[in-house]
């Protein structure tokens, strides 16, 4: 092979490999107008997503009907969660634990009756029917977002708390919850 077929297929082969790279520059998949039952508008999930071919979205309805009950949404991106949302209720205030979450420096946020943020995810938690004593279970809604492969995590402490009071507003809702509980 001469050097001027060399240079023409190497020349060729780069542009065949960065054509790929810079063409064919991988977005966010789509995705509906509202997510998680219909809690979150997307566009306000979007920042923190990653690039990816294909989303799907997985829940069963937001119904909490019993003591440590749960509901969970996870918004997965090829194959892989991406962000979670979920929902526990708890009988009684001193159920609600997040130590692991403040192992991971948390900090707080106005949301909820009391609201953190940590490096990947939010928490916040509101009184839905307070408890009567010690034997009377009442509805305390415990929230929680997790994220997983954010593309620039800058931005988590300005989106997270803006998605937590609109789960908490949602929940609340949804519920049949006064926002007046102690929140």
């Amino acid at each position: 092979m001469n050097s001027f077929a060399a240079v023409s297929t190497f020349v060729i082969l780069m542009g065949l490999l960065t054509g790929c790279s810079d063409s064919e520059r991988k977005a966010v998949p789509e995705l509906p107008k509202r997510i998680c039952w219909n809690a979150f508008a997307s566009s306000d999930v979007l920042p923190i997503l990653p690039t990816g071919d294909k989303a799907a979205v997985y829940h069963r309805p937001f119904v909490l009907v019993e003591d440590l009950d749960s509901v969970t949404c996870s918004l997965d991106i090829d194959g892989v969660w991406k962000f979670l949302a979920n929902a526990t209720l708890q009988g009684f205030e001193d159920q609600i634990d997040w130590t692991s979450m403040d192992k991971a420096n948390s900090r707080p946020i106005n949301v909820g009756k009391k609201g953190i943020i940590w490096d990947s995810g939010a928490a916040a938690y509101f009184i839905c029917e307070p408890s009567k004593g010690p034997n009377s279970p009442g509805k305390y809604i415990d929230l929680s977002i997790d994220t997983d492969g954010v593309p620039n995590e800058a931005k988590l402490p300005s989106v997270l708390p803006a998605l937590m009071k609109q789960f908490v507003a949602f929940a609340q809702s949804e519920l049949k919850c006064s926002a007046s509980n102690g929140n």
